[in-house]
């Protein structure tokens, strides 16, 4: 073995104890004596009303529309983890009161309840989606050169879940669930069936950013106009209860062709 085989292997030896012992340092332990505190539910001092409850390793709020999320307890830290991980610095703690600070640096103390009553808060385990699911269909009838198509939408609604985070009243991160849609589209030249699809918003993976694809539904598509070079239509891709979306327009030649692009 040469001089330079063995520096190499010295190296790699050092390299990989460093990088055990740094992997070693940045696991934080996980603080079980505050979490056991936190056993129970909590109410805003301010007003009286239930903020969550923790049972176990999970936090439940007293909302419908919000999902159950694993939790722990870190540095003197709350760790919600969620479709995000949501941080909570705990500024003080005791056995009845606990005072953390949001995401939006505001200070919240909370008292533990002690009316048995207050389960029935979060006594609905089923979780209810924000937006209505409904099932939409259109027609629309385009003359162009004296032939005459038929185009026909259809919003199927599906039991596919998007999961977006939100603030509540108390400025805590809780997941909200939508459902996403499929959309039909189909267009026929008389009885001639020229184009047919069923789209998915992955269906515009190539135009749009995955980050925002992820977070969005497919909420329609609508026939825009027609002209010579074939039948518009706009998808409309949205974040629930944000004013970002990403509108694709989809056309449709008379050789049944589809292309997209950003609108």
């Amino acid at each position: 073995m040469t001089k330079h085989t063995i520096y190499l292997l010295l190296l790699f030896v050092l390299f990989a104890g460093c990088r055990k012992t740094n992997q070693q340092i940045s696991v934080a332990k996980e603080d079980k004596a505050a979490k056991q505190l936190l056993q129970g539910i909590w109410l805003n001092s301010d007003d009286g009303e239930p903020v969550f409850k923790i049972q176990g390793d999970t936090v439940y709020y007293p909302d419908s529309i919000s999902q159950p999320a694993y939790f722990k307890v870190v540095e003197d830290t709350i760790l919600v983890e969620g479709a995000q991980i949501a941080k909570y610095p705990i500024l003080r703690q005791a056995e009845h009161v606990i005072e953390i600070k949001n995401p939006g640096g505001e200070q919240l103390r909370l008292v533990k309840s002690e009316d048995k009553e207050d389960v029935n808060y979060f006594g609905n385990d089923e979780i209810v989606a924000l937006n209505q699911r409904q099932l939409i269909k259109r027609d629309t009838v385009i003359v162009n050169s004296n032939n005459r198509y038929h185009c026909y939408v259809q919003v199927n609604p599906t039991t596919y879940k998007v999961v977006k985070s939100n603030y509540n009243d108390d400025g805590l991160v809780v997941d909200n669930i939508y459902y996403d849609n499929i959309i039909h589209l189909t267009v026929f030249n008389g009885a001639k069936r020229l184009y047919t699809h069923d789209f998915r918003k992955q269906d515009f993976v190539k135009l749009v950013p995955n980050d925002f694809l992820r977070q969005c539904i497919l909420s329609d598509i609508l026939f825009v106009e027609s002209d010579n070079e074939g039948m518009h239509f706009q998808a409309m891709l949205g974040i629930p209860d944000t004013p970002s979306s990403f509108v694709i327009r989809i056309t449709v030649d008379y050789q049944g062709r589809m292309s997209q692009k950003v609108v």
